[in-house]
């Protein structure tokens, strides 16, 4: 038996994992489901050998990887959580052009918890010459502002659209789904500043799992397919297309910086 541990971010969470544990066992892959109250949890149950995969958001994954020893396996991930960037936006007609213009500027970031438009931002502010307690004019996180209904992205560009800060900070995925709903001001905003691609949320196999049955479970997940309404429902369900073989690339900027923010 196979056991994968997730975490219970919302009530369908239960229809993802009762679609993955069908589709698992028509491959002959006997899998069950535990779902855990937080990630914090959910590590100290991969640590501890309580189940065998983790369903793991990017910090949770780093932190399995500084609290074992050895390396744990990356089996699968999302079509989307491969090559994720974190990118700067700005008006059109701002004079900045680069991150060091953004000294005494007002910077919007995403919320406190999202690697991409927070933790990761942050980072890429300081490691580019701009330290946002010291260089920055203002900078506040989602849940520091009045909350106006919208996903703290999509805030960070309407509040960007609408001049009340220079610059803030999205991920490629959300300008993607902005885009795609006609919600992106792009006669308003422009990308000015773009990060290397970095994986984001992993399937996570523990070090012990035999190679040949890591093999086939990434064989498992790969084989789920759109056009089968079973599937879909799980790809619709985590706003992917697809299941694909995981990736560690841009985990260890992840890591130094949890590091520098003391998270781990």
């Amino acid at each position: 038996m196979i056991r994968i541990g997730a975490v219970a971010y919302a009530p369908y969470v239960v229809t993802i994992f009762e679609g993955i544990k069908r589709h698992f066992q028509s491959q002959q892959l006997d899998l069950d489901w535990v779902l855990y109250s937080n990630y914090d949890a959910l590590v100290e149950a991969f640590v501890t050998r309580e189940v065998d995969l983790a369903w793991n958001g990017p910090l949770a994954y780093v932190k399995i990887r500084r609290r074992l020893q050895e390396p744990c396996k990356v089996v699968a991930m999302r079509d989307i959580d491969v090559g994720f960037t974190t990118h700067f936006i700005t008006q059109m007609d701002s004079p900045v052009q680069r991150v060091e213009d953004l000294v005494g500027k007002r910077f919007a970031f995403g919320s406190q918890g999202s690697v991409q438009a927070g933790l990761l931002a942050y980072y890429y502010l300081k490691h580019g010459g701009v330290h946002p307690e010291r260089d920055l004019g203002q900078y506040t996180f989602h849940e520091q502002r009045p909350q106006t209904g919208q996903s703290d992205e999509a805030a960070v560009v309407a509040l960007v659209a609408a001049g009340e800060y220079d610059a803030g900070a999205v991920s490629g995925y959300a300008l993607k789904k902005l885009r795609a709903k006609g919600r992106f001001p792009e006669e308003k905003v422009r990308v000015f500043w773009s990060s290397p691609p970095y994986s984001h949320c992993c399937f996570t196999a523990q070090r012990e799992l035999d190679d040949n049955l890591a093999q086939r479970i990434t064989a498992a997940f790969a084989s789920m397919n759109y056009a089968d309404p079973a599937h879909k429902e799980v790809f619709d369900l985590e706003g992917c297309w697809a299941f694909v073989s995981g990736t560690p690339e841009g985990y260890d900027t992840l890591e130094a910086a949890a590091k520098e923010e003391g998270l781990i």
